[in-house]
């Protein structure tokens, strides 16, 4: 079978579902094929070895890669943001059927502006259009307030139901995603929910030894670490005021968050404001060089606001935290919720409500160390049983082997 990802960010960017996907699926006899931009994020800027051209084919670890022009920005413009979306979708249609090989499957990576692209590969090709939905469109950006316009969402609206309704198949990443597509008048028949994977050899890479000398001496303290990014999304507010009330009822937690984010400063600031001795910030660090933060940390912490876009999504944290085997607490309702306690490896609260939150905390904190490990164990177990890497591979490839013979129509 011969795949072509449509996918506007791959490596050397740390894109997920990426070359190591991509070598996976060649590595189980088909042949793969890439569409891609010019590496530019987060700075907007080409990075070393890449310049302006309108095309660029190289071969990454035996996967032929084609770079198509496109405008490069990824600051808070709405305007800008759009440009980038669609100059590259327009690339792709001008310059994508006379470089690649006729494919028969095309795996779109998420964004509905490769939707034109994908389906006129379709007409000239006669290939089947695989999308894997990991943000809702229109209900992602309307989230991000990059466009505010009623009208414009609800135009968007109709554009992005009308490319899931036509592709031949939809994977997404949660039971909350398909609910929601099949409201959208999307067949139940061409949805499947494919869990998210996390990076596990890099995640694994350091797990052996904590010997950082960035990293703060937890002392005997109980660590409980917040990892990813620090946006409005996560409100970490809820944090800090855990970290209070824990200082008052005398217990010794110390709140460790590391991450980058619009929302960082901000919480910096806070935590001088309240003299929080037990809260400690770090810098973000590569997934790589994750595994020592992980082996410190006692118990590790899911939050995200209470809105109904969040309830129907699972952080990419949530794979990581069960794959490395330490017990979870998880702030927030609906499926990333689901999927712990479905793992045995955690305990759930309430979103935005530092009480109930710090009662969590403290039955974490009062509980034997025995109870801790088996969490983390059962959490660890349920990553590699249901969603590893190969497993995760294994159901994509059985979904694109069958609609490519025509058996998922």
């Amino acid at each position: 079978m011969r795949i072509l990802f449509l996918k506007q960010g791959f490596q050397p960017l740390p894109a997920f579902k990426g070359l190591t996907f991509a070598k996976a699926l060649q590595e189980r006899g088909h042949e793969v094929e890439v569409i891609t931009g010019f590496p530019n994020y987060p700075g907007g800027k080409y990075y070393q070895g890449y310049h302006v051209r309108p095309y660029k084919k190289e071969v990454m670890d035996g996967i032929t890669v084609h770079r198509m022009i496109h405008f490069p920005s990824h600051d808070k413009s709405a305007f800008h943001r759009i440009i980038t979306y669609l100059s590259f979708s327009l690339s792709c249609c001008l310059l994508g059927p006379w470089l690649v090989k006729k494919p028969d499957l095309v795996y779109v990576y998420n964004l509905v502006t490769l939707g034109p692209p994908a389906f006129l590969l379709r007409f000239l090709f006669g290939a089947k259009v695989i999308i894997d939905i990991q943000d809702l469109w229109p209900e992602s950006v309307a989230m991000s307030k990059m466009i505010r316009s009623k009208a414009v969402l609800c135009l968007l609206n109709a554009i992005c139901g009308w490319i899931y309704r036509k592709a031949d198949f939809l994977t997404v990443l949660s039971p909350g995603f398909r609910r929601t597509l099949e409201a959208r008048g999307v067949s139940p028949k061409k949805i499947k929910v494919i869990y998210n994977w996390c990076e596990e050899a890099s995640i694994s890479a350091n797990m052996e030894s904590v010997n950082s000398v960035e990293l703060p001496k937890s002392d005997g303290k109980f660590v409980i670490l917040f990892a990813g990014s620090i946006g409005l999304a996560q409100g970490l507010d809820v944090l800090l005021d855990c970290a209070s009330l824990s200082r008052e009822m005398g217990l010794d937690v110390q709140f460790l968050l590391i991450g980058g984010g619009v929302d960082r400063q901000r919480l910096q600031k806070r935590t001088e404001e309240m003299a929080l001795r037990n809260v400690t910030f770090l810098q973000p660090r590569p997934m790589e060089k994750m595994g020592e933060i992980y082996k410190m940390a006692d118990a590790l912490l899911v939050h995200l606001k209470d809105d109904p876009l969040f309830r129907i999504t699972i952080p990419s944290k949530t794979q990581a935290y069960l794959y490395v085997g330490k017990p979870i607490i998880v702030a927030m309702r609906g499926d990333a919720a689901e999927l712990v306690q479905k793992a045995g490896a955690g305990l759930l609260c309430s979103p935005d409500d530092p009480e109930e939150m710090m009662n969590a905390i403290r039955t974490m904190y009062e509980m034997p160390e025995s109870e801790r490990r088996k969490m983390g164990e059962r959490g660890h177990c349920y990553y590699l049983n249901c969603l590893s890497f190969d497993q995760g591979v294994q159901s994509f490839e059985l979904v694109m082997s069958r609609l490519s013979k025509g058996l998922l129509d």
